[in-house]
This record gives C-alpha cells, structure tokens and sequence, in this order.
C-alpha cells in the first residue's frame, strides 16, 4: 500500500488513557435498570483477590466475557457485565498469617490493586453496582440468606465426622477436598468429629439432576455435576441381627444378588459396633482395627482398597432376609461411614470389591446370576472354590436364588423389592452420592454464622433486624485447630443475651463458607442500592436469571452446584420467579506459558501489568482471544504476542493509508462475508477464529487498496472498525471517532451484510469418475451444464483417466461436481 498523506504514530498508551477516561466520565456502561427495553445480564465469575494480583488466565476470561458482551450491546441490547470481588476466605487469611499483616489490612490494599488492575483491561464494567463479600453490607445478606435457609429446616446443626484441614485449621466441604488434599493448600485432609453446620443440599438432589436434562451449559460441566449427584437406584434392605433388636440397614443397587449375600461389611466408624460390644467376643482386635483405621484419611483407605483388610466381628451374625441364613459381619476399612449407610451386603460372585475381600478370607461365595440361559451353576452353596475365576459383575439371568431362577436381572430387580416391601424388610429406594454440604468454618475471616446458643431455648437465630452481625477487630485472628473458631476467643462477641427469653446466652463462633457467598452474589448485583432487600422483586423480574456465565470448570461441583441450589432454595420462599441462575453457561480452557502450567516455582507466570505496558491493553485482547478455542484455553508465548503487536500496527497502516485511488473494485463480498462470518465466531465465542477472520479482511483490504473508490474506502474503513470494536475496543473507538463520528462505536448497531453478495462469482466444480474425484476447478457460478461437461472432459487430468473409453453417464449437481461413468 502506498500513501501520500503521513500516517500518525500508533501511540497505544494515549489512545487507551483517552478512550478509558472519555468512557468513565460518559458513564456509557452504567445502566438504568428499570428503563432498560432490551436487557442481557452477562457475567463473569468475580474474583479472588489474591495478593500476587490479576493472573494473565483472568484477563483471558474477563476479556472474553467483554467481547461477547461488546458483541451483544451492539446487537442492540442493553448489557449489563458487573464486577465484584470474593474475598472472604482462606486464601487471605492464610497469605495474611504468612506476612504477619492483619487480614483486613491486606484486603483494603488488595482490593485497590485489583480494581486498579480490572480497570484496565478494558472491560465494560458497570463500577458503579460492585459488591464485596467481606463488607457488612454486603454478608448482612449472606446472613439473612443462612437464616432463611434455617426458618425452612434446610440449615442444621450436628456432631459428624468432617474433613479437617490440620494446615488450614478448620472444616472443608467434601467438594473441597481434591483427591484427599485440600483443595486451598494441598495438605493431606483429616477425618474429626465436630458438631458442625450443614445445608441441606440433599432435599433438592433429584431437582439438581433433573434440570441438567435442559440447562443451556458445557456438556462436560453437566457430565460431572450428574456423576457427582450421583443417582443410584435399587432398594434398602433390613438385616437383622441374630437374637437383638438391632438391625443393619444397607442399600443396594443390585437387590436380585440377595440370595448371594454371604456376610456383611461395616465401616469401622458405624454405630452399631459400640452398641453391640458387649457381645463381641474379640472386642480387643475389632478396637484395635477401628484405631487403625481412624488414623488414615478416607484418601489413604480408598488408596489401600488394592489391599483389602478387615476383622471378623466373632459372637454375632446377621441373618439374610431372603433365606434366614446366618452370615458372618466383618468391618474393613474400604467401606465409608459417610457413603450409603455405612454397611454393604457383600455379594462376592458379582462385585469386585466384595469378590477380592472373599478371595482374601476364604469367604463364602454363592454365584445367583450368569451371563448364559443354558448353562446350569457350577458353583452351590459352598466354600470359595478355584473353579471361580472372576467375578461376574453384569447383567444376565438369576440362579440359585429360589423365587428369581431364570429372570433376567431387570425382572428379578422388580420381583425382588415387590417380596421385600411385602415382608416389611425392604423397599425400592433411590440412593445419591451427594451429601450435605457442611457450611462451619473455624476461621476469622468469614460471615459470622447469625444463631444464638440459650440454655433454656436451644439454638436460636439472630433476629434479622439485627443483622448484619459483625465481624468484631481482634489482633489475634489465628485459629488454634482445637474445633472453634478464633472468634471463640473474643468473649466479648461470644456473650449476649437471648432473643427469646433475655437470658444469658452465646453466639455461633464458626463463620460460614465462603462459598456461601458466591453462591448468590450474582442475585445482589441488580439490586445494590436496596438497603432494606437483599433481592428487589421487580429488579429480579427485569433483569434474572443471568444470561450469559461464563467461567472456569473448576468450580463445578462447587460454587456452579451450589448455585443452583441456593437459586432453587429462593425459589421456593417465593423471593425469585426462576429456579436456575443462569441461562448459559460456558466453561472455558486454561492458559499455560510456553506448554507448561504457570506457577511461581518455575518462575513462568505472567504479570498482566507487564504485559499491557509493553504492548498495550488492544493487543494483548487481541492475542488472548486468538491463542486458541475459548473453551480448551491456549499456550502463551512471547514470540506470538510480538506477531500480534505487528499485526495490530499493521491494521493501524492499513486504516491511514486508505484512500481513494481507483475506479472501484467489483467483487466486494468480503465485506459482507467478514461481517457475517465475525458475527457468527462471536455469537458461538469462537473468538480465535473472529480474529483470524479479521487478519483475512485486512489482508484482502491491502491487496485491493490501490482499486477502492470513494465509497469503497468509507465503507471499508467503517467495516474495520465495527467488526474490530468488541476485540480492541480502544482502536475501533479512535477508528470510529477519525471517522467523524461523535457518539461512541458501542452506541452503534452490528453492521448489516448483503445475503446476495456473499456468494464468489466463481465456484469450486469438482470432477470424479466413478464417483472418486480426479480433478477439481473454478469455473463460473453462470455455468451451463452443457459448458461444465466440456470442461471437464477437456482436463488433463480426466483425459488421462478416461484413457479413450466414452462415458456411459454424465450426472451433473448444479454448482458442486460432475460424476463421469465409463
């Protein structure tokens, strides 16, 4: 390209400043909610202010989130993209413990350098409805929403085995432990007994199940809240305990194997074994086993299940309801007190757990189910025999098993729990994997949980006109990892007096999960300004459930599940009109720097900061949304981040140079070909591909550049900004505003494209012969049938396969191939 006017200097540090400043002072992203006529609520999950600041894997979602939400606002909608920090939480503590700085001094300075940062990547954040969990006008509803849940039964308080953090020093949630570590710190987790609070997450598993049938969301996302609810069904069965009145109670998937149960598995943690002590006859070795277990972590015993152990529970047995048979009760350690009820039935033909265990001990194995209608048992009522060689887990026909012989499992299913609902020992049953989600935490930095402890009341709760109840100052805010929390040690904030009666009385000294504040901050957004109502009906109406989420899969059994059922919970009390929080969702991939996984050991993270001094907000937009699919994440790398800075100063060029300079160019379809296509990767977050588009379009604007005419140019130039403004935004505005346009590009409408000038002058004719294809090539879209045969057999390359025969046929599809028969 060539010009003869100077091209002014791509100073991206100016344009930026201007465009941010001009932005705030317009006010051009701060709504009217209630006079929004087109409203589209896109959100972003709001961070963690970490001390080490805004990662370069945030500003990947972030900016993400603003593309999409530049796209829709120029779509015509009224877009709403709040922002807001979580910052209760351990994270802060812990980093505030490791400094020796005080937690609320930390966050003051965190929450500065985080919305500093935030506010300058360019996004279209509405400042003035930020929320922040950590202040009381904001927990105060975090309270109301505990109480709320504790009017209608959904909170509780009880003694139970719990995951204990021993670095942390406090209570996690069975979602917040990875793979036996804690999910914050990564320190082996701990199994203690504590009087704990729940939320009653349970009630509503079938509910959070169901709805994933039609939730607009990531299918791997759905995938793993199923498996994590996990739904089983089958029944549960009553086994009696010979000569007492205690019974075991299990569940099975499998009732038609019930013929085949030959002893039975308690965990070592069950209640049974203290009650019935007295009659064990090897008391010392089954207490011996039960410390044994106790120090492991339920990790360390899913890890030893390769290597089953377990003790004979001597003096008692159970009797299997089916056949009256006394079988032997065992207690081993790969069988969990916090899964189904604590106890199996083992089957050891058709499990493999079970089978291993039988195999182990020498155990009684009676095989009631086989693959083959016509083959009879081998194996009956006997001792384990070598003639067994695995178990059979599947499903098949039943054997040995009295009024089931010769049912196919699903029928023997039925027959099975119709005959246990009809002896009053048994019934169907559906059983989930999921269990309470415990919301104590014995840490300072949290919501204090509103109940009050009275002597003659009970637990009692804060009423709400006294909330919010605040988070008292106390130098020492360490925890002590004895089962209360810091605030324990406050005996100021511990005494007060009784709601109900006057009397003396204590507060609640846990705080709650800080995932109990990201589970409704979303709801709060809309309605900032409502002091007296954490959600304003009509606001709600307006503007909920969010249309657009977008964030990472890492929280999907936690802050996604819960969510949705603090939202359902709402529902039902009346306070929202809708039982799912979010229209879409959408789970984006992870950055990582040169192949690796960033992380500060290996001395790879990316200062975000850096990153924009050097190159400017625009590139470093344009390079994150082009590393790769949204959803899979890209690699960073410095080389391709200097390529995108050329490219951006090449589109800088290319703007200035354009001028008037020929007679016109005749085929300007891709224009419209780059405005619909744009339009498209954006509405489906195929950001990558939008941008490589746009690389296309400059490409072909600089090819054609000496041939534009007038009218060519304008429209060009009008098409290079637009199409560019959700991507760069700063650079689309200094575009438009060259352009001599005074209102900002965002209060312009995507352009239009022509449907009629999409389509090349040429095509593509592809030629087979006998249906393989031997040659293809650009002929006119005007092409006759007759014109199209001639040339394809005039190609050298079909002469030379037609090798003199005539072709028996000729099948001719207009504007795609010839099929040449010999």
């Amino acid at each position: 390209m060539t010009s003869l006017k100077p091209i002014p200097e791509y100073n991206f540090k100016e344009i930026e400043k201007k465009w941010k400043e001009k932005w705030k002072a317009d006010k051009i992203y701060q709504l009217d909610l209630d006079k929004s006529k087109k409203p589209f609520y896109n959100l972003m999950m709001f961070p963690y202010p970490s001390a080490e600041g805004l990662h370069i894997g945030g500003v990947y979602t972030f900016t993400g989130v603003d593309t999409f939400g530049r796209f829709k606002k120029m779509q015509g909608y009224d877009v709403f993209e709040p922002i807001g920090l979580d910052g209760f939480g351990i994270h802060s503590e812990n980093y505030a413990m490791k400094i020796g700085e005080h937690i609320k001094k930390v966050s003051k300075r965190t929450e500065k350098n985080f919305y500093r940062q935030l506010s300058s990547i360019g996004n279209m954040y509405d400042w003035s409805r930020t929320v922040e969990t950590y202040k009381p006008e904001y927990y105060k509803w975090t309270q109301w929403l505990f109480l709320q849940l504790f009017k209608k039964g959904l909170a509780y308080q009880k003694k139970a085995k719990v995951n204990w953090c021993p670095w942390c020093k406090t209570v996690l949630s069975d979602e917040q432990v990875i793979q036996g570590a804690c999910e914050r710190c990564d320190s082996q987790v701990e199994k203690k007994e504590l009087k704990q609070w729940f939320f009653k997450i349970t009630d509503y598993a079938e509910r959070l199940l169901k709805n994933l049938e039609w939730i607009d969301w990531s299918e791997d996302v759905k995938i793993n809240q199923k498996n994590w609810i996990g739904r089983s069904e089958g029944a549960k069965i009553q086994f009696k305990i010979q000569n007492s009145k205690f019974k075991i109670n299990v569940f099975t998937t499998r009732p038609d194997t019930l013929f085949g149960a030959t002893y039975m598995v308690l965990a070592p943690e069950h209640q049974l074994i203290e009650k019935i002590k007295d009659r064990i006859e090897n008391w010392k070795e089954v207490e011996k086993y039960i410390n044994q277990a106790k120090a492991k972590s339920e990790q360390e015993r899913k890890e030893d299940e390769k290597d089953k152990t377990g003790v004979e529970i001597k003096g008692i047995k159970a009797i299997n309801p089916v056949n009256n048979e006394e079988i032997p009760i065992w207690i081993a350690d790969y069988v969990l007190a916090g899964y189904g009820t604590g106890a199996i039935m083992a089957v050891p033909a058709h499990d493999e757990r079970d089978w291993e265990f039988a195999l182990k001990y020498k155990l009684l194995v009676i095989e009631v189910a086989k693959e083959k209608t016509n083959q009879k048992s081998k194996i009956k009522n006997q001792n384990f025999s070598s003639k067994i060689k695995s178990c059979f887990v599947g499903e098949g026909v039943a054997v040995n098993s009295g009024f089931l012989n010769g049912l196919k499992t699903s029928e023997a299913k039925k027959e099975m729990i119709k005959w246990l609902e009809e002896k009053g020992v048994g019934e169907k049953s559906v059983d989930y994997k999921l269990r309470d989600w415990c919301v104590s935490r014995q840490r300072y930095w949290g919501p204090p949980i509103p109940i009050i402890h009275c002597k003659n009341c009970g637990v009692v709760s804060v009423p709400e006109k006294d909330l919010p109840v605040e988070l008292p100052e106390m130098e020492d805010f360490l925890p002590e990892g004895k089962g209360k929390g810091p605030l324990a040690k406050n005996k100021e904030f511990v005494k007060t007096k009784c709601p109900k009666c006057g009397a003396e009385a204590e507060r609640e000294t846990d705080v709650s999960d800080p995932f109990v504040d990201s589970a409704w901050y979303f709801l709060r957004y809309p309605s900032t300004e409502f002091e007296n109502e954490a959600i304003n009906k009509e606001r709600s109406k307006r503007w909920l459930p969010v249309d657009s989420y977008i964030g990472g899969k890492e929280h999907t059994v936690l802050h996604l599940l819960y969510s949705r059922f603090i939202t359902m919970v709402l529902r039902d009390l009346g306070y929202i009109h809708f039982e799912e929080p979010y229209k879409r969702f959408f789970g984006h991939g992870l950055i990582t720097k040169d192949g690796a996984k960033m992380s500060k050991s290996k001395g790879n993270v990316i200062n975000p900061d850096e990153m924009i001094e050097k190159y400017g907000v625009d590139t470093v937009r344009l390079y994150l949304r082009f590393l790769g699919d949204f959803s899979q994440g890209g690699d960073w790398r410095d080389d391709g981040a200097d390529g995108m800075a050329r490219f951006v100063k090449k589109v800088w060029q290319t703007f200035h140079e354009l001028e008037s300079q020929g007679q016109g160019v005749e085929k300007t379809q891709m224009i419209d070909k780059t405005i619909k296509t744009i339009g498209q990767d954006l509405e489906r977050l195929s950001f990558n591909t939008a941008v490589a588009r746009y690389m296309e379009f400059v490409n072909w604007v600089r090819e054609n550049s000496e041939k534009f005419n007038q009218e060519q140019v304008e429209k060009v130039k009008e098409t290079m900004a637009l199409v560019l403004a959700p991507l760069a935004p700063h650079i689309a505005e200094e575009f438009w505003s060259e352009l001599g346009n005074e209102k900002s590009i965002f209060t312009e409408e995507w352009p239009e494209f022509d449907e009629n000038n999409l389509e090349d002058d040429q095509f593509e004719l592809v030629i087979q012969v006998n249906g393989k294809v031997r040659d293809k090539m650009k002929v006119s879209r005007q092409i006759t049938q007759e014109e199209a045969e001639k040339k394809a057999l005039e190609s050298e390359k079909i002469v030379k396969y037609l090798n003199g025969q005539k072709p028996k046929k000729i099948i001719y599809i207009k504007k795609k191939l010839i099929n040449i028969v010999i």
